[in-house]
């Protein structure tokens, strides 16, 4: 009997299998990390053979672990570090070069001479995102530039690109024997080479990329049957249908259908998405115009969303470059070993700073230090970074859309840090809202899938499972609230300009 729906959460630092039952409790998982490959300075690399591998390996352990077979799967549905970009060969299956991470800046040249005298909105109004190297085209364009070969392959109609939904959709349903190439909406319009309006690729876009049509996947919906699992695999026959980059399957499983409702992740980065409805809503003030999701032929529904780059990831840096603790939920008893941040203020623009600047030439700077300031301040600077960029992005958000913010849901590792929680309220002076089940990431692609094949009705489905765990009320004052927040934009202003013309 198919009693459940399976979820994969392909993310930045680990591959993991959820299996979801119908009322979108999890009855088990897998999970595995995958090297994190730093051959320069702002370079960001994975191996997507490992990826893949990884991905087989979780989906049999969360079967395992629940005593479940292929046959009691009735949907699959996929979610993914969204930006990151693979090119490979069409009939071998093998990548030409390692997939390169959403976080990797060597793009920046490439950004510039497409910006040419036009700057970075040159596509801004067709594809909702500046030129920046957060996005995919751009990398895949430095594939067929720099390796050998790759070029002429991918002109000969030889090699295919994706983000990495499509990766393991592809090798899924077959790879080279008949793999189904496709991507959905919310990744194909994170490649700057989608039209928001018509959700078709630019043919004129590519050009300028030099990247050739046949490279590029189909662009199907959100939830629909891409394909089936292919035979002597871990799912044979098993639907996979449904698709969501992972913010927007996180928006998803928050149930944040209704137009002004938002919710942030607090994963590797941070991510806040505003549903805006069936309205594509233009930003002056450094947000990306997103999809949100498309449901089968339903009309798409976009978003505004604040990309923040360093978040969890600081707190690994922390860990693993520092030392100064040995895991990482270990950094909340240090943070509160002292009552403030000591005058200390963080900004982890490792590779720049993503939304609202865009500034590609910030490096991170730790500032405001004084003979006063030891460990415990440090991190607790590292924690009140996550929730002053977030705070940044809301001031965004509200500017772009003018809604206020009754509450903020929450989700992401990061949550369960609830000393970062409170802060995030003080500093915000919204409702800051936990639910239930925090894999919203995972769950937001199982409902998808679901829903594509009956599992579930719809929306309301999804809405009614919800349920909140724990909610965060502000406790700060105001003048409080405005001294942290200038003195952070003070910071933030020390870390531009960093970056010069003759640094690679």
């Amino acid at each position: 009997m198919n009693d459940y729906v399976l979820a994969i959460d392909q993310g930045t630092t680990s591959s993991r299998a959820i299996v979801f039952d119908s009322s979108g409790s999890i009855v088990s998982t897998g999970q595995k990390e995958h090297e994190q490959i730093f051959p320069k300075a702002g370079w960001v690399e994975h191996d997507p053979h490992e990826i893949w591998k990884n991905v087989r390996e979780v989906v049999g352990q969360a079967l395992t672990t629940a005593d479940l077979t292929h046959e009691n799967i009735m949907a699959v549905g996929i979610t993914n570090q969204r930006e990151t970009a693979v090119v490979w060969d069409r009939t071998t299956g093998k990548a030409v070069y390692n997939a390169i991470v959403w976080q990797d800046t060597r793009t920046q040249k490439i950004i510039d001479r497409l910006g040419g005298d036009d700057g970075p909105d040159k596509y801004k109004a067709t594809v909702g995102l500046p030129l920046a190297t957060y996005f995919a085209g751009p990398k895949v364009m430095w594939i067929l530039d720099n390796v050998d070969g790759a070029r002429e392959k991918a002109e000969a109609g030889d090699l295919l690109m994706g983000t990495i939904d499509t990766w393991v959709l592809w090798n899924m349903t077959g790879g080279a024997d008949g793999g189904v190439h496709v991507t959905d909406v919310t990744n194909a319009s994170r490649t700057l080479l989608m039209d928001l309006k018509t959700l078709s690729w630019d043919e004129s876009i590519a050009a300028d990329m030099g990247i050739p049509l046949s490279m590029l996947p189909e662009i199907r919906s959100s939830a629909e049957v891409y394909g089936e699992g292919r035979r002597g695999g871990m799912l044979p026959g098993v639907p996979i249908a449904g698709i969501l980059g992972d913010q927007q399957a996180a928006t998803f499983g928050q149930a944040c259908f209704e137009v002004g409702m938002a919710k942030n992740t607090y994963g590797t980065g941070n991510f806040m998405l505003m549903n805006t409805g069936t309205e594509l809503v233009p930003s002056k003030n450094g947000l990306l115009t997103t999809v949100c999701y498309k449901i089968g032929d339903q009309d798409p529904v976009y978003a505004l969303e604040g990309s923040i780059a360093v978040t969890g990831s600081l707190v690994q840096w922390l860990r693993d470059n520092l030392g100064l603790i040995k895991d990482a939920p270990e950094i909340e008893q240090l943070a509160a070993s002292v009552d403030d941040n000591g005058g200390a203020y963080f900004v982890p623009a490792f590779s720049g700073l993503f939304a609202p600047h865009w500034r590609s030439d910030a490096r991170g700077a730790l500032v405001g230090l004084t003979r006063y300031v030891k460990a415990g301040h440090i991190a607790r600077a590292v924690l009140e970074a996550t929730a002053f960029q977030t705070a940044e992005v809301l001031e965004a958000m509200r500017a772009d859309s003018g809604v206020e913010l009754s509450e903020l849901k929450v989700d992401g590792g990061m949550v369960a840090n609830e000393l970062l929680m409170q802060f995030q309220a003080d500093i915000l002076d919204v409702d800051v809202v936990r639910p239930k089940v925090a894999e919203t990431t995972a769950l937001g692609a199982a409902y998808a899938a679901g829903i594509a094949v009956g599992y579930w009705s719809g929306e309301q489905d999804v809405i009614d499972n919800w349920a909140e765990d724990k909610r965060w009320s502000a406790q700060m004052d105001e003048d409080e609230r405005g001294r942290l927040m200038r003195t952070w934009k003070k910071a933030v202003s020390k870390t531009l300009d960093w970056v010069d013309d003759d640094t690679d």
